[in-house]
């Protein structure tokens, strides 16, 4: 399959996919939002595993299909650990474009450029990454120019030797030439239907084939050593931490529980008391909270080292349900350097679709 050059921009080997081919084993993980979550069955990775699974009969391939619809790189930068490093993921396909399309430029910079530095800097996995399509994207496209969240994510493929496959621009360039009806692609302007993630996946199998199947791969790719470059931004989100529950001082009635009602989440902080309170102590420029949230959760006001206390106000769309929605809450990204005190306390909310207590924490993260 010969693949268009504005699709596929070749720039890191596929060493240890390879290496791991010869072995007949391999790990592949996709992280991303709703277009790339598994549980729908016949997103882009489905067809991308499907094919690998015929073309090397003799491999064991093991997916590890990390994409939760609604969330951003920022989760992911907090993620890479438990879900792609962890679990030993040879090939790396991260999908963010489009979730990331309505977050600050300063702020997506930092977050993608450390979630490929978490999963580059071993050396001991390839990463691809892959461009979807939002309806914001169509004018620019259309004129032939690269949209800025795109560009972005090109500038970091260039510095980290990383190839990069517009799966987006394979699927419009299929409706140009009336290949591929619009209504078959993405209907609700966003996500595809089985057609529509058959046209991204071949985009990506394409470049497989050229890559996995010739020997020695492009003569131009680099090669990922584990040693990374200079940052293009000081600020990235590679060194996260988390707070441990264990750390964090409560007040009022909170249990620790392990979570069975969304897989991401091993265990949760939670309380169904308005008035409870939780606080601890941390070092770090940025603070985020990550629940399981939902139209019965608790809203919640906060502070940091005694300052003005912010009452939280978050949306809850129609396509929001009570709960299952692994939401990440940035309260700080451009604290001072050094030690801090965070409190908080649980209010109901004064939103009307906010319909219950829930207070449902998944992780303290820091960077």
């Amino acid at each position: 399959m010969t693949m268009q050059s504005d699709v596929v921009k070749i720039r890191g080997e596929l060493r240890r996919a390879k290496e791991q081919m010869k072995r007949n084993r391999l790990t592949v993980g996709f992280i991303g939002g709703s277009i790339t979550d598994g549980r729908p069955g016949h997103n882009w990775p489905e067809p991308i595993t499907r094919w690998l699974a015929d073309r090397f009969p003799e491999a064991r391939f093991t997916v590890e299909n990390a994409g939760i619809g609604a969330t951003g790189s920022d989760l992911a930068a907090f993620r890479a650990k438990r879900d792609l490093i962890d679990p030993g993921c040879d090939l790396v396909f991260v999908e963010f474009a489009v979730n990331d399309w309505e977050v600050p430029t300063e702020r997506r910079n930092k977050t993608r450029e450390g979630l490929l530095r978490q999963l580059l800097a071993d050396g001991k996995r390839d990463v691809v990454l892959v461009y979807t399509y939002n309806q914001d994207m169509y004018e620019d496209m259309m004129n032939d120019r690269v949209p800025p969240s795109i560009a972005e994510f090109e500038a970091l493929a260039e510095h980290y030797g990383l190839s990069s496959v517009w799966m987006g621009k394979h699927a419009l360039n299929e409706v140009r030439r009336g290949l591929l009806q619009w209504e078959e692609w993405l209907p609700d302007g966003l996500h595809p239907t089985q057609r529509g993630s058959f046209s991204y996946g071949t985009s990506v199998i394409g470049f497989l084939e050229q890559e996995l199947l010739t020997e020695g791969g492009s003569a131009s790719a680099k090669t990922n050593s584990g040693v990374l470059p200079v940052p293009l931004d000081q600020g990235h989100w590679q060194n996260v931490r988390f707070v441990p529950f264990d750390d964090i001082r409560t007040e009022g009635p909170w249990t620790v529980r392990r979570w069975v009602n969304l897989q991401w989440i091993d265990h949760s902080l939670s309380t169904f008391a308005v008035g409870s309170k939780l606080g601890f102590d941390f070092e770090g420029t940025v603070l985020a909270l990550a629940f399981d949230f939902g139209k019965r959760s608790a809203e919640f006001r906060y502070r940091v080292d005694g300052g003005e206390w912010k009452i939280s106000n978050r949306e809850r769309p129609d396509w929001c349900g009570p709960s299952g929605w692994l939401k990440l809450e940035v309260l700080y990204d451009d604290l001072p350097p050094g030690n801090h005190v965070f409190e908080l306390e649980v209010v109901h909310g004064s939103r009307p679709d906010c319909g219950g207590t829930n207070f449902d924490l998944a992780f303290v993260g820091v960077v």
